[in-house]
Parts: C-alpha cells; structure tokens; sequence
C-alpha cells in the first residue's frame, strides 16, 4: 500500500471508527497526516487499521456456562513480597506495559524498553529509545528469558529534519536489558499482527510485506517463510502456538476469506476452510478466532463467528446499540461499554447478551483524546475491572454485572506526552490489579465485598 493510500486510509478510520478505543475530532485526519506523528499512526497497523473497529482485551478461559456461574469465588491474595506501590516511570511507561512472571516490561518516552519489578515498582534495566520514544507500542511478549518489543530502524533525519521512518522487531535478554538482535520490518505496523510468538519461533512480518517470517528466539535466525501472492492480503492470528492466515483478494469487492494453517517447525501451509464474504479477525478467545461480518455495507446488524484451528464455525448475529467507546474480547465475552457509560457482555458462545449496566467510571468527553483501559477479567475473583482516565476503577461481577468493587488509582489528569493518545491500561498480577495512565503506575489488591 502505497504512502498516499495508507493516509487516506488513516483519514477513513480516524473520521469513522473508534482507533485504540478514542474517537478522534474531526478535525485530526488532516492534522495526522500532515505531522510527523503521522508515524505513530502508520504503527497503529496501515490499512489493517483502517477496518478493525472491535479491538482485542485480554483472553481468559471464562465459558458463560453454569458450571462457571456456580463455581465459588476465592478470597484474593497478594504474591509474596509483594506491597502495594505507586511509580512515576516518566519517560519508561507512558507507550505501555506488560506482565511476565514477576516483573513489568514498558516502554516510554525514552526507553523502548524497562524492566520493572512487579513487587515493588523498582526499575531494574532500561534499553533507551533509537531517537524518539513516540510510538504507540510497548514490549509484546516475554518467553524463554528474551523479551520481544519494537524500536525505531534509523536515527537518520530526512532533509526537511524529520525522521525517516522505519521499525525493528527487537530481542532483549530479559535478565539483563542485552539487545540480542534486531530484524527490519517493512513499514512501521507495530500492532499484534505484526509479530507474535508460535511454537518455538516469533513469526514477524519480515523481510516483505507479503511475507511472514519464524524467527529463533535467541538469535533471530530465519527458521523458515511464508510468502502469499500479490493482489492477496491476509490477517495473522495465533491458536495455541499454531499460526494461521485469513486472506483475501485485495480489491473493494467482499469476496470469501480462507483461512490456513502454517505447520509453526515447517511452515507449510494447508487449507482450513473456506468463510463467506469478507472476515474480520478481531481477536482469540481460548482455541477459536474470532471474526466479524457485516450484513450490510454501513449496517449496524453484525455476524460474530469462532472459528476453532480445525475449521470448526459458530455463528450469531450481534447488533451494535449507540457509539461504543470500546469493545474487547474477554475470554468468551464481547465486552462493549457505550460513550452513555454502559457495559454489556456478550456471549460468543449463545449469542446473547449477558447484562447492560453502568460501567462505574467516569466516561472521557467524545471530543477528547483520552480513553478507557481495555478490561481485564480475575478468574479467581470473577471479577472484570475497568479504568477510565481519571482514575476510577470498578469492578464488575462478570456473571451478573453487579458492581461488587471501585476504587481510585490516583492515575488521573495526565498531561498530554509523545504517547498523548495511549489509553490507561489494566494488567493483573495474580490476583493483583496494576493501572497506568500516562508514566503514573500503581499497584493495588482489590478487596471485594461479599
């Protein structure tokens, strides 16, 4: 896609959908892509941007059934070692953060990469930034002792003084802070299609746009590579260390999406099944993907579909009520909460709605650049908790929806940074809530009521 086709694609996304969960003004498309920061954007994920309106949360095994509604809630305990903290990581966390084991991996304004740990809030190591720490990205995932995040390419300038663009798939040794190598990537997509972890490889889209490469976690050395044809584009997912294609025709016409398998030791590629019309992946829940259709072009009546790594398929209409602030994939629910501050729960299973009740955060202004967290579910506690970007955090009781908890991180008023648009985010440690908004991280044990 060419540089003219991916600005108009972000003028498209930014004046109809909902891009990292904060619907833009709308006077931001020009703006956008006038600036420099017209980088950050293309890392947001190019044309792939353009079309995923449903964003993806974190993924739990939580099936809707009444086995999962009758089991007993545990009383939440703290790891050991652990105290609640509260972290000003300027410069080192304002892009995100990610939980492995018992330490955080962000990134920053000036570190691409910190290690902090996750009892205390002590930073441990930084890799610093390859000239601007401006991303919408942070580390992505940890395995083995190596963390996997994403840097700027080049320090070089153009001639009118902006920076070239260009990023690098990233190794750091998780003990040390070590860059281990470094792998060019051919645009600046930074989105969790452009690199993600299968069996014993991390398969990145590299050396070309059309090709996805398995690369040894250690060295960087090419395993093997998946190349598909020109005029084809094709989504990436993972299932259970497994990685497969959802491809289509590059044209404007909604033609069939097929779906294949690549062997992760070979990457030999076999045909899983053949889906109706244009899908949209928009995320995993347990060992099914999860794709989206419309009826209608412009329609608010939707088809959600799993789609399990055998070609197993489960269909159910879904319908879009108002202007959804957000939408996340949580375990076997489609979380929404509405810009009126509703949440509703979604069964990707019966295809019905759970409940509708107040989220119990301050919503942000639609005009404003500030955003919701993405949920984030407790399976111990049964809980999904919330944050908006004042600090509120709830806790909602994933079976019923009743509020059973709230509370404030003290993460709010946030001055606007390089990350301005980077939503506040959620993580669990155990049973350990972490909330950050801007470089402010705090570290809590929720108590839940009886």
């Amino acid at each position: 896609m060419t540089t003219e086709q991916v600005e108009q694609k972000v003028r498209e996304t930014l004046r109809a959908v909902a891009l990292d969960r904060v619907r833009a003004p709308g006077d931001l498309a020009e703006t956008v892509v006038r600036r420099r920061s017209r980088r950050r954007f293309s890392q947001a994920g190019g044309a792939a941007v353009a079309v995923a309106a449903i964003t993806v949360g974190a993924v739990f095994g939580f099936g809707g059934g009444a086995a999962e509604r009758d089991r007993p809630v545990r009383p939440a305990a703290s790891p050991q070692g652990w105290k609640p903290w509260q972290s000003d990581a300027r410069g080192a966390a304002e892009r995100g953060c990610l939980v492995a084991g018992s330490a955080l991996y962000c990134g920053g304004s000036k570190y691409d990469t910190a290690k902090f740990d996750a009892n205390t809030g002590e930073r441990l190591w930084t890799v610093k930034v390859n000239r601007e720490g401006d991303g919408i990205d942070h580390p992505f995932a940890v395995r083995d002792g190596v963390v996997f995040a994403y840097r700027n390419h080049t320090a070089d300038k153009e001639p009118n003084g902006d920076y070239f663009g260009g990023t690098d798939l990233m190794a750091v040794d998780a003990e040390t802070g070590k860059v281990l190598w470094t792998a060019e990537m051919p645009q600046d997509d930074r989105t969790d299609q452009a690199a993600m972890l299968i069996d014993g490889a991390v398969l990145a889209n590299t050396p070309s746009l059309r090709t996805m490469s398995a690369l040894a976690p250690r060295t960087g050395e090419e395993k093997w590579r998946h190349t598909w044809d020109k005029g084809i584009v094709c989504q990436r997912t993972v299932l259970s260390g497994v990685p497969y294609l959802l491809c289509n025709q590059e044209s404007e016409k909604l033609d069939d999406t097929d779906i294949f398998r690549l062997d992760p030791a070979t990457g030999n590629a076999e045909k899983v099944v053949t889906m109706p019309g244009r899908q949209q992946l928009v995320g995993t829940s347990g060992d099914r993907m999860v794709l989206i259709a419309a009826k209608s072009v412009g329609g608010k009546d939707l088809r959600l579909t799993t789609v399990s790594g055998s070609g197993q398929q489960s269909s159910h209409a879904y319908r879009i009520e108002g202007e959804p602030a957000n939408s996340d994939i949580v375990g076997d629910l489609l979380i929404s909460v509405s810009w009126q501050g509703k949440a509703s729960a979604y069964s990707l299973t019966t295809g019905k709605t759970l409940w509708t009740v107040p989220v119990g955060v301050k919503m942000p202004e639609k005009d404003t650049m500030a955003g919701l967290a993405a949920p984030v579910l407790s399976t111990g506690q049964w809980v999904v908790y919330f944050a908006g970007p004042a600090g509120d955090l709830s806790g909602l009781d994933v079976r019923t929806g009743e509020q059973i908890w709230r509370g404030h991180a003290g993460t709010g008023n946030q001055k606007p940074g390089p990350a301005f648009w980077n939503p506040p985010q959620l993580l669990l440690y155990e049973d350990v809530l972490v909330a950050r908004n801007g470089s402010t991280i705090v570290s809590l044990l929720p108590r839940i009521k009886d």
